[in-house]
């Protein structure tokens, strides 16, 4: 059992009290479903359904753990364990993160061959997303959303979600790049050049694409010409001038391009 999959005892510990409290608190099946209801499951399917889109997450997610613990053969089955996880994440706190992971885990273990298995594997790399911390503290959530957007990436190629997926792994791939990019700025401003040439250059070999890297561009070609490498410094703030049509320094860099050259 690792960490990323199953978050530790800790985890555990919150899910089994959760579940408990829950339990005690949640309406019985006979509340539930009238008595003259045909297709129970179905009836809890659409109550489920309805409390989920009205952000009634208590609501939404005891109809669906009627589906999932009283009726195993319902087709809506599938489709209840990733309500529950929605319900979860629709909560947004830390805690209910923790308990849609397990959810949309579950979901990947139980039905790997589902048709919706590519959401799953979405919101289960959503769940940490949410999670995400400002760039200037730890990163371990960002991570752990980029670990699971890579397997939405690798096992679901032709998903109709592919398009909104990938715009949040931009995100979550700008904020890494934003976290390494603040320690080379603090390098760069305490004049430590080598380990800013060094900062920089790792964001654009591990993102190139960093929405950002107009700084990047900037700072490490004032970082090269700090260190006296003028020939390396220029071929930055060129590009920074070729690939940005809006940015902050692009006046400096057409200035120190010229100062440059001068020397």
């Amino acid at each position: 059992m690792t960490e990323r999959r199953f978050g530790g005892q800790w985890r555990i510990a919150m899910m089994v009290t959760l579940a408990v409290t829950l339990a005690s608190c949640a309406p019985s099946l006979q509340t539930l479903v009238p008595p003259d209801t045909d297709r129970p499951d179905e009836f809890l399917w659409e109550n489920g359904l309805a409390a989920l889109e009205e952000e009634r997450w208590l609501d939404a997610r005891t109809y669906f753990l009627q589906i999932i613990d009283g009726y195993p053969q319902s087709p809506f089955r599938p489709d209840a364990k990733l309500g529950v996880g929605d319900s979860y994440l629709g909560e947004g706190s830390a805690e209910s993160s923790v308990f849609a992971t397990n959810e949309f885990q579950e979901f990947l273990t139980l039905f790997p061959t589902h048709e919706r298995s590519d959401y799953a594997q979405y919101k289960l790399a959503m769940a940490h997303f949410e999670q995400m911390r400002s760039a200037e503290r730890d990163q371990t959530e960002t991570k752990a959303a980029l670990v699971e957007f890579d397997l939405f990436f690798e096992n679901h190629p032709n998903s109709p979600l592919t398009a909104e997926v990938r715009e949040n792994w931009r995100i979550a791939r700008d904020r890494l790049s934003e976290a390494s990019f603040g320690v080379g700025l603090h390098y760069f401003r305490v004049d430590w050049y080598p380990g800013a040439i060094d900062r920089f250059r790792e964001v654009l070999r591990d993102d190139p694409e960093f929405t950002d890297r107009d700084q990047i561009y900037f700072y490490l070609a004032e970082s090269l010409s700090q260190t006296d490498k003028t020939a390396e410094a220029i071929p930055y703030f060129e590009r920074l001038l070729t690939e940005f049509e809006s940015s902050e320094h692009l006046d400096d860099a057409r200035t120190r391009i010229q100062l440059l050259k001068n020397q």
